[in-house]
C-alpha cells in the first residue's frame, strides 16, 4: 500500500500533492497521514471527492489518517 505522509506540507500545495499521488499510484487503495489538522483533512477531502474516492480512518482513536479507495 502506498503512503503519502503531509506532515510538513502547506496547505496551499496538498491539492497538488495529493493529486499527483492519486494519479501516479499504481494500487488503488492508499493511504494518507493528514496530522491532526481539521482544515488539511476537508482539503485532502475535496482532492478525493473530485476522483469519486471514498475513505475511512485508519483507526478511530487516530484521526489523522486514512485509507482512501475506489467507490464501490
Amino acid at each position: 500500500m502506498q503512503v503519502l505522509d503531509l506532515h510538513g506540507v502547506r496547505h496551499h500545495q496538498v491539492f497538488d500533492l495529493v493529486e499527483d499521488f492519486i494519479l501516479l499510484s499504481p494500487d488503488p487503495v492508499f493511504r494518507i497521514i493528514t496530522g491532526n489538522s481539521n482544515r488539511m483533512l476537508e482539503l485532502v477531502k475535496e482532492v478525493l471527492t473530485k476522483y469519486s474516492l471514498k475513505f475511512d480512518y485508519v483507526n478511530w482513536s487516530n484521526l489523522g489518517a486514512i485509507i482512501a479507495y475506489e467507490g464501490i
